[in-house]
Parts: structure tokens; sequence; C-alpha cells
């Protein structure tokens, strides 16, 4: 068993698995990785730029639900419906459906 070992080990290899560990390969960078990698941050970049540069500027967007038909009364409806933040909530707004007879002597 052992002289199997010795006769068919991988010479100048590592122990155990080649690509985890402590002592393990690496894999050499070619062009094809460089080339993906510079297609990807050229993606990236384009994505970018379409998000800082916005299709319509604020000026040719005014109006532009006016200009499809949208009635107007629904789109201030739905902004004014749409909040960032929730109201104030107070316990005596919570409970002051309880405070309908309240006697004092």
């Amino acid at each position: 068993m052992r002289l199997f070992q010795a006769l068919c080990r991988r010479k100048n290899s590592v122990p155990g698995n080649v690509w985890i560990g402590k002592h393990r390969l690496s894999r050499s960078v070619t062009m094809q990785d460089v080339a993906k990698l510079r297609n990807q941050f050229e993606i990236e970049e384009k994505n970018m730029f379409y998000l800082r540069h916005s299709y319509l500027t604020p000026e040719q967007s005014y109006g532009h639900a006016i200009a499809l038909g949208k009635p107007q009364e629904k789109y201030v409806a739905l902004i004014t419906r749409k909040k960032d933040y929730k109201d104030n909530i107070t316990i005596e707004s919570m409970l002051g459906h309880l405070r309908h007879k309240e006697a004092w002597d």
C-alpha cells in the first residue's frame, strides 16, 4: 500500500484537495479572464452613466402625465397618499374612542 502511494503520488503537489486549504494551487490569470473583467467593468460603467443621467430632463418630464391623458386629480391623490414617513401616533389618539362617558364627581 505504501509502495503504491510512493510510486503513484503526484510530484511537487499539495496534500489533500488541490483547490482548497492552506497549501492550495492557484489558477493563473489568462487573457480571457482579463477581457471578461474589462467587459464587466464597461457594462457597470454604462449602467452607472444611465443612472446618473436620466432620460428626460425635468423640463421634459413636467406635464407628461397630462400628455399621456392621465387625469391630474388621480396624480395628485397618488402623490398625497404616498408618504415617506408615518404620522405621529399617540396613546391618546389610539384610545380616544374609550373616553365617551367621563363623568367626574
